[in-house]
């Protein structure tokens, strides 16, 4: 059994930053493949906001492209995701994603969420 456990949301005002961690656990061997992030504000549905392959292609949705950063560690299976110049419309429930290897089988995870409130 994976799991993907996210920290880092919080309250923000707008113009601020925050960084979110992810990291992927588990009782097996596992590999971690393309990881990523979204979210999904109330009313709304989900949407991709930034992913990252093994050997770091990173891809943006185009409205936080030079704002966000993700990245990871690949010796903590963990990833990033840098935010800066906050928006109140970046507000939102944000989601670790990842396919995982394990035992011969490869999976899509998601974290619980991670709340990001931008607000003065």
């Amino acid at each position: 059994q994976v799991q993907l456990v996210e920290s880092g949301g919080g309250l923000v005002q707008p113009g601020g930053s925050l960084r979110l961690s992810c990291a992927a656990s588990g009782r097996s061997t596992f590999t971690v493949h393309v990881m990523g992030w979204y979210r999904q504000a109330p009313g709304k549905q989900r949407e991709l906001v930034a992913t990252i392959t093994e050997s770091g292609i990173t891809n943006y949705v185009d409205s936080v492209k030079g704002r966000f950063t993700i990245s990871r560690d690949n010796t903590k299976n963990t990833v990033y995701l840098q935010m800066n110049s906050l928006k109140p419309e970046d507000t939102a429930l944000y989601y670790c994603n990842a396919d995982i290897t394990a035992q011969f089988s490869t999976l899509n995870y998601w974290g619980q969420g991670a709340q990001v409130t931008v607000s003065s």
